[in-house]
């Protein structure tokens, strides 16, 4: 299996996060999104949307970190990250639909670009646009992960989930925006108990082969 990714992309992030818990190997193969590399005709004629993370596998390749992330938890079903309580699914499914539809979309790199390229915002600008969008997602989910009285140390349950691998990059990207991270404990708490695991470790973006 190889995987083309960016170490600062929350959607290679959140696969790495995946695959480590499920204990899977795999050859990344990075794609700099500082040097523009997923815009050259190479790497769009394994993705044509120019997105990372792509999974090759037998000559398939497989795009878009929703549909890579299903296919691996079907695929791979040992350390399942979908609990089998269909209301705790869906609990999952849903704080992955918020993270992965409603924050990371507006906050990453094209649209910072146009905000700074076309709309010409300064820097100042832009980091109030990712923090009120950040914050907007972040206060729903906490409210939500407050109100579970059923859930344990992570998002839902007690054992990692789909839920905390899209939640952990977002959370590290919300550090590089300066988000007041002490509006949310429920999230940081969950952060914090997310990165005592190896896997998550492991999966950070510092601790990536093309961390610059």
């Amino acid at each position: 299996m190889k995987m083309y990714g960016f170490f600062r992309s929350g959607t290679s992030h959140r696969t790495r996060i995946v695959l480590n818990l499920k204990k899977i190997d795999y050859e990344l193969i990075p794609v700099s999104l500082m040097k523009n590399e997923h815009r050259n005709e190479t790497f769009k004629a394994i993705n044509p949307q120019g997105f990372v993370p792509v999974i090759e596998i037998n000559d398939q390749l497989l795009i878009q970190s929703p549909a890579i992330i299903e296919w691996l938890e079907e695929t791979y079903p040992e350390h399942a990250l979908l609990p089998q309580d269909p209301i705790a699914r869906a609990k999952v499914r849903a704080i992955a639909a918020l993270v992965g539809c409603d924050i990371h979309p507006i906050n990453n790199k094209r649209i910072l670009d146009y905000l700074r390229n076309v709309l010409k915002l300064d820097d100042a600008q832009v980091e109030s646009w990712c923090q009120n969008w950040i914050d907007e997602g972040f206060s729903a989910l906490e409210k939500l992960l407050e109100e579970d009285k059923t859930r344990g140390s992570f998002c839902v349950g007690n054992q990692p989930t789909i839920a905390d691998a899209y939640l952990i990059p977002q959370v590290d990207s919300s550090k590089r925006f300066n988000v007041d991270l002490s509006k949310y404990p429920q999230i940081q708490a969950i952060y914090d108990a997310c990165m005592q695991l190896p896997e998550f470790v492991a999966a950070a973006p510092k601790n990536q082969p093309d961390a610059v």
